[in-house]
């Protein structure tokens, strides 16, 4: 009902907040709270405490008037452990009975209304997440549920928080032997059937298989991506944007000729329409990324990564579970960061959130194909894929090096979770998702990258030596203001291979937002388009050639080098301003300046010992 437009992951233990919802009715409204899933009310992590709590009332939490049990059809024993627990609370309840469709294939699917009739009445609803179906019907039988519940209240059971142990210990008993009762009146007496999940999981799980299984798969999203995306890229970038500055030309010619040339014009055309240009070219690798991932989560794959990278992660101390939320930080930090308050121990939260940043979120493709274009155009997928490559060992490697320092005797926990079965991806589910993705993306970056670009405008319109101009009329960039303090910053990166204003200019604006790279480079090199160019014409014709020429310079020849070295500093420095205000608020003023200091540190050592090895080589 609500989660519909919701951004979640095919895997237990990603949901770790209360989320809150409105439902508007005939009648009014309902005000809706989404708790993350549990299998018993005693919590054994972060998260399910957040649920325990919710449910039973306690910390001032109100009780909730009606309780809305999703039961997972492919683990019922442990749903119905979880529902024995409930019905003693005393509140009114409904049943959404889900995944039954992969039960029956599993030969053990539950009849809803054989439940219904063993549960003593309790409303049964037979419903599907992915396509909406059996929705009208919960919300039905809530409605139902609420009206008994405004005539009469069960009584119940509520258990304080000092006596929850003791209580969900004491009756353990008593509840296994109900929910044996009612699986034996509702169940299927054939044993479940061997299934095609059970028998791909024995290869994509295996120690020697899984691994390389999970890199070819990243491969082929990476590689799609920068194939498919270019000529949308080139359209975006040659054709719309002739379109939209002819448009503003012919709005500044009813101002007379001397509009054209005004600073106004330059502002629009240089500022505000590039800044539009740049967001939208972003919008077509991001979108393949988005739809190649959406698939391979709603598949139910990419929860066995954890699995698969259980054994790496015991390494830094840390179990399987601690890699679910590096995962989401390939997407975005942001929602890795939340999901960190799954894991249990304080030490091991701290210590994936200063390995989080490492993780090479989408904001940084733009910077991969750009640089993978202009030097290795033949091999940019395979660049662009061994980016993310690099991330993942770069986690591991500074994982390590914390764990036997600062995090010097951090001990795994031990690791279980249910896996998802393996399942047909729907269409319209999918690209729901992948719109609600790129519409977060567009509306959290196109304000911080027309904003930085315009800024640059303005930056480059001030003269900052004698002789440059006037303002918006500077004749060289790099005699501007913004010119002038990338200047300054450049000879850092000498040992790093790109001692270049550009490059620099660069990554100062990449503090900010890693969207606004690329921008900031085309507008350093004070691009003019025409119509034989394009974004990724760029990355080997305008602005591809003038990158080339610019790190060949500042490298000594060494350019392919250079781009490597700055790459890798793109993918290890400081994240996002968001990103650095998110490690704050959970971690403190503190593990946030730590986490800030040992990506740059990294970042730039990482730079310049590429810079230095692969000049002998390339």
């Amino acid at each position: 009902m609500l989660g519909m437009h919701a951004r979640v992951m095919n895997a237990p233990g990603t949901t770790v907040l209360l989320e809150y919802g409105t439902l508007a009715r005939h009648d009014g409204h309902w005000n809706v709270i989404d708790t993350p899933g549990t299998y018993s009310l005693l919590p054994m992590s972060p998260d399910e405490k957040v649920t325990s709590k919710a449910v039973l009332g306690l910390d001032g939490a109100p009780r909730p008037d009606l309780m809305v049990a999703v039961l997972d059809a492919t683990s019922m024993s442990r749903s119905l452990y979880l529902l024995s627990m409930v019905r003693e609370i005393g509140v009114p309840l409904v049943v959404a009975l889900t995944m039954n469709d992969l039960a029956r294939r599993r030969s053990c699917g539950i009849d809803p209304s054989a439940l219904s009739k063993a549960l003593g009445g309790v409303d049964v609803v037979e419903v599907d997440g992915r396509t909406g179906a059996g929705l009208p019907e919960l919300e039905d039988a809530i409605e139902r549920g609420l009206a008994r519940s405004s005539v009469t209240q069960a009584d119940g059971h509520v258990p304080s928080e000092e006596g929850l142990s003791s209580w969900v210990r004491s009756n353990a008993d008593r509840r296994f032997d109900w929910v044996a009762g009612i699986l034996s009146r509702t169940s299927s007496t054939r044993p479940p059937r061997v299934t095609a999940s059970d028998r791909i999981d024995a290869l994509l799980l295996s120690p020697w298989f899984g691994i390389p299984a999970f890199l070819v798969v990243m491969y082929i999203v990476f590689e799609a991506t920068t194939t498919v995306a270019g000529p949308i890229q080139d359209w975006i970038d040659v054709t719309l944007r002739a379109w939209l500055t002819a448009g503003v030309d012919g709005l500044f010619s009813l101002g007379g000729p001397q509009a054209l040339s005004g600073w106004p014009h330059s502002l629009i055309v240089d500022g505000v329409l590039d800044g539009v240009i740049s967001v939208a070219t972003f919008i077509p690798p991001m979108g393949i990324m988005f739809l190649l991932l959406s698939i391979l989560e709603d598949s139910g794959y990419l929860a066995r990564a954890a699995f698969v990278m259980d054994r790496a992660m015991r390494a830094l101390g840390l179990d399987g579970k601690a890699f679910l939320p590096i995962v989401v930080g390939f997407g975005c930090n942001l929602p890795a960061l939340a999901a960190t308050r799954s894991l249990e121990d304080s030490r091991q939260r701290i210590l994936v959130g200063m390995l989080i940043p490492f993780t090479s979120c989408s904001a940084r493709l733009s910077v991969y194909m750009v640089l993978a274009y202009a030097f290795f155009q033949r091999n940019a997928g395979l660049v662009i894929f061994l980016m993310y490559v690099a991330s993942i060992l770069l986690i591991l490697l500074v994982g390590v090096a914390l764990r036997h320092t600062v995090f010097h005797g951090l001990r795994p926990e031990p690791f279980a979770m249910s896996l998802p079965s393996y399942q047909m991806p729907k269409a319209v589910t999918t690209l729901r998702s992948v719109g609600t993705r790129l519409w977060g993306f567009i509306r959290g970056a196109s304000g911080i990258i027309v904003t930085v670009i315009v800024l640059m405008w303005l930056l480059q319109g001030i003269p900052a030596t004698a002789g440059a101009g006037s303002f918006g009329d500077v004749e060289d960039v790099h005699d501007s203001l913004y010119g002038t303090v990338a200047d300054a910053v450049a000879p850092v990166f000498a040992p790093a291979g790109f001692d270049d204003w550009h490059a620099s200019a660069a990554l100062i604006t990449g503090f900010v937002a890693k969207e606004v790279v690329v921008g900031s480079m085309s507008q350093s090199y004070n691009i003019d388009e025409d119509d034989s160019s394009s974004q990724t014409d760029q990355s080997g014709g305008t602005l591809g050639e003038s990158i080339r020429r610019s790190f060949d310079a500042s490298s000594d020849g060494h350019g392919r080098a250079a781009a490597i070295a700055f790459l890798l500093f793109v993918l290890a420095y400081t994240p996002c301003l968001a990103t650095v205000a998110e490690l704050r608020r959970q971690f403190g003023t503190r593990v946030m300046g730590a986490t800030v200091v040992l990506g740059l540190v990294v970042a730039y050592a990482l730079a310049v010992a590429a810079f230095q090895l692969l000049r002998l080589v390339l």
